[in-house]
């Protein structure tokens, strides 16, 4: 019987989404290196069906040591170059030796480091794919982890054939073109080479109203008060000049709506495009005012630096 996803999620997804804390230390690749099939062992696959609808046809045994793949449909939208790059991709496999269909169905938004995990060569085949476009490969059951391959009832020297279909890819962080800024007294941000923001506050009282900066300016499409936006940011208060919140920090990106964080927050990303890292200071009457938050102390000027990483349609929407 066909499996479909979600029921090997419910299998080895814990450890899977384990991943996630500690892969913010992964600095971003600037290019990338993905599975080829140098030795045309794909040319036997029939793959067909709309995106998402995947159906695969072996016209005789495959069996691979190493993950082999081919771009069957090439996609133009954002390419993948970083395994901390958040996709979103349905699948559908086939046993190497029979043609038998082991799984199909879409799979939740990660990193491909993440799928990296239990799923190695899956993201093998993830790499450099661009969004739009179908991969069809071969993987050993070697590039599977023990549960993974149990799953699908798979021994050490078997195959499966996958063909996936990339539905989107998001930005690891904000690759837009670096802007230049000259508004005086505003705080200055250092990246470390993943990307994470650290921001210095100069010794001067903060702006009173809300000031905004582009600091990287990206080409993709701009943010409206209907998107789910994938973001990183780093928050710090002004005065104490420490962390209070960061993505960065917790391993994950995070979607907001604008109805759903402080206003001077969501005036700093309204307008902004794909790509773009902001910096905003916000003075207390347009973040938590005079009570403050948690850590965050009342009347505190916040300092966010916002890197956009894509947009969807809000649920619900």
């Amino acid at each position: 019987m066909r499996r479909r996803i979600p029921a090997v999620l419910a299998v080895i997804g814990l450890s899977a989404l384990t991943l996630v804390g500690c892969s913010s230390s992964a600095p971003a690749a600037a290019g990338c290196e993905g599975a080829a099939d140098d030795a045309g062992s794909l040319e036997t696959v029939d793959v067909s069906g709309a995106p998402g609808e995947a159906e695969l046809t072996l016209n005789a045994p495959i069996f691979t040591d190493t993950t082999v793949a081919v771009e069957e449909t090439a996609g133009d939208g954002p390419k993948i170059t970083s395994e901390m790059q958040d996709v979103v991709f349905s699948v559908a496999i086939a046993d190497g030796a029979t043609g038998q269909a082991l799984a199909s169905g879409a799979a939740p938004m990660n990193t491909v480091a993440s799928w990296r995990e239990n799923y190695s060569g899956l993201a093998d085949m993830l790499m450099c794919a661009t969004e739009g476009s179908r991969v069809l490969g071969a993987v050993p059951a070697s590039a599977l982890s023990e549960p993974a391959a149990q799953n699908w009832g798979l021994e050490k020297d078997d195959t499966i054939v996958v063909a996936m279909d990339v539905q989107r890819v998001y930005l690891a962080a904000a690759d837009g073109a670096p802007q230049y800024n000259d508004r005086r007294g505003m705080p200055s941000v250092v990246l470390a080479p993943n990307g994470t923001p650290g921001i210095i506050v100069p010794d001067a009282a903060p702006p009173t109203d809300l000031a905004v900066e582009v600091l990287k300016k990206g080409d993709g499409p701009a943010v409206t008060d209907a998107d789910s936006i994938l973001i990183q940011y780093t928050g710090i208060t002004w005065a104490e000049r420490t962390v209070f919140d960061s993505t960065w920090e917790k391993g994950a990106p995070l979607a907001v709506t604008l109805d759903g964080v402080v206003p001077g927050f969501a005036q700093a990303l309204e307008g902004q495009t794909v790509g773009s890292q902001v910096l905003a200071v916000i003075p207390p009457e347009l973040g938590y005012g005079d009570q403050g938050s948690g850590s965050i102390p009342g009347d505190a000027t916040l300092v966010f630096v916002i890197d956009i990483l894509g947009v969807d349609p809000a649920t619900g929407s």
